[in-house]
């Protein structure tokens, strides 16, 4: 959906492999879905593809040594590469949206969650949970919204800083994302050296466009 969003399946001479834990149904002969772990992807060769464009996934896949795996294989697969993350500093956690959320203790965190979160439902879930609390009604939770999925949720979220971000992809030219003057995300690209993309500008702007 996001890469159709951006009008990608209207698009002819590009294809786009999409790299999942599980593979995902696609309806575009443009798109091949296949199942991987990024920090090992052995089923590519070395500079298989123009571009590798990911948007806040290293986060999420362990500790630094598995989000560095991921780092040098991006290098390693791609001829150019395009990855986002949200900055550690930024003072609302971008997946929870809760103020300094990310320097909270574990518990804490995990607590968050479970009662102003309810993992990943979004607003309208939260709001019925907390009207039926406030009427004394039973919430009654669905297997995700458990306390044992919040807890993952917890441990699989280590957010970056610029300097450790920069140490992963070490020749990145390196974007900030700003919001109210504060640095949202940062962005670490190199230029495509495909015809038609121009200078290093044109290149961020076109990929900066699908975020």
């Amino acid at each position: 959906m996001f890469w159709k969003s951006m009008g990608f399946d209207q698009l002819e001479g590009i294809e786009i492999v999409l790299l999942n834990l599980e593979a995902a149904p696609v309806d575009s002969p443009y798109f091949t879905s296949l199942a991987g772990d990024a920090t090992y992807m052995p089923q590519f060769k070395d500079k298989e593809f123009d571009i590798v464009f990911s948007n806040s996934v290293i986060e999420h896949v362990g500790d630094d040594f598995q989000q560095e795996s991921m780092a040098r294989e991006i290098m390693r697969v791609g001829k150019a590469y395009f990855v986002q993350t949200p900055n550690l500093f930024f003072p609302i956690e971008s997946h929870s949206c809760m103020p300094l959320y990310q320097f909270m203790p574990e518990f804490m965190r995990t607590l968050a969650l479970y009662y102003f979160d309810i993992t990943g439902g979004g607003i309208g879930r939260t709001i019925q949970a907390w009207k039926a609390r406030l009427t004394f009604r039973r919430f009654e939770r669905l297997p995700h919204e458990s306390w044992e999925r919040c807890q993952a949720r917890v441990k699989g979220l280590r957010l970056l800083s610029r300097r450790k971000f920069q140490r992963f992809f070490p020749n990145g030219i390196l974007y900030q994302e700003k919001c109210f003057g504060l640095t949202k995300s940062f962005i670490l690209y190199t230029n495509p050296d495909l015809p038609g993309l121009g200078d290093e500008r044109a290149a961020l702007t076109n990929m900066a466009s699908a975020l």
